[in-house]
């Protein structure tokens, strides 16, 4: 088994079509073909289902992709180790990241990194809080920044950066705009604006609203921290996010009001995988975050 068929047949799965993955590999249609059968006959199974010129994967080829997937992971992370061993800062980290960190925290850190490492590059994937955990967990990213941060996910190992308040944000005309402060149970009878089923802050939201005894109303959902502040901004509804969303600016009419009774916290952090060693850029990276928000805590106080 040659490590160029192991290529073809990873990049064959991944697009289910012979031509389209050899014009992603920049070479002949027969060549990809030929490297198939051959490593279908040496390992003495079907991989794919024909189906003229798209492919599917036999369940017997899903399993295979599976592990070949993770090897060549274990040799792509090998040639990393190999190459910032001899200089960490011209490695590459690859890190994701929710909607929620995007606009400020992401920024902020990654620039304040590059001062002290220029040539460090990074590869970056905004996903939602479930699935980045899985892309750690598999090895897809390095690492991930998230809120709030895990603690009984088994393979993954998370590091608390800091906590933060969800706030509301309301329409500029709403009752309770000119309020200093307000109970979240003053919102029990308005439209709320969350994020779908299933992400981690509409179940933040959604679990503080049932303590106080009541579902909140929820009119619109968006998969976007921006498009939610649109749609307040629109007098559609209210919301709860993060404050950190709203450290550059808030949208224009609208408001941010505190939550005092009860305070809706989250913490911030990031996650690393549990049965993997960072590779050397990966370390620096790892250890540059958790320096700077020590420091920055020590400083706001």
């Amino acid at each position: 088994m040659e490590f160029r068929q192991i290529q073809y047949f990873i990049e064959v799965a991944k697009r289910e079509h012979v031509t389209e993955a050899a014009l992603a590999l920049h070479v002949a249609q027969s060549a990809v073909s030929r490297q198939i059968f051959n490593l279908e006959a040496e390992l003495g199974v079907d991989l794919f289902i024909r189906e003229g010129r798209s492919v599917k994967l036999t369940p017997i080829g899903k399993t295979f992709l599976e592990h070949m997937e993770q090897a060549m992971r274990v040799i792509d992370n090998a040639l990393r180790e190999v190459k910032e061993y001899a200089d960490p800062n011209q490695g590459t980290i690859h890190i994701g990241f929710p909607s929620s960190l995007a606009a400020f925290m992401l920024p902020t850190v990654v620039s304040a990194f590059r001062e002290k490492n220029p040539h460090v590059k990074f590869q970056l994937k905004q996903s939602s809080y479930h699935n980045l955990i899985t892309d750690v967990v598999k090895g897809e990213i390095d690492m991930a920044l998230l809120g709030p941060v895990p603690h009984e996910e088994n393979k993954v190992e998370g590091s608390i950066l800091f906590s933060e308040n969800i706030v509301a944000l309301l329409p500029v005309d709403h009752p309770l705009a000119e309020n200093r402060a307000i109970s979240l149970n003053q919102l029990r009878k308005d439209s709320f604006i969350l994020f779908p089923t299933g992400f981690i802050l509409r179940e933040i939201i959604v679990e503080s609203c049932q303590k106080l005894g009541f579902e909140p109303n929820v009119s619109f959902e968006g998969e976007d921290i921006d498009a939610i502040k649109g749609l307040v901004s629109a007098g559609l509804g209210v919301t709860l996010i993060p404050e950190i969303t709203l450290v550059d600016n808030v949208p224009r009419s609208t408001v941010k009001v505190p939550i005092i009774e009860p305070e809706v916290t989250r913490t911030v952090g990031v996650i690393i995988p549990k049965e993997r060693d960072l590779l050397p850029t990966e370390k620096l990276f790892y250890e540059f975050l958790r320096d700077f928000f020590v420091t920055l805590d020590k400083f706001q106080q």
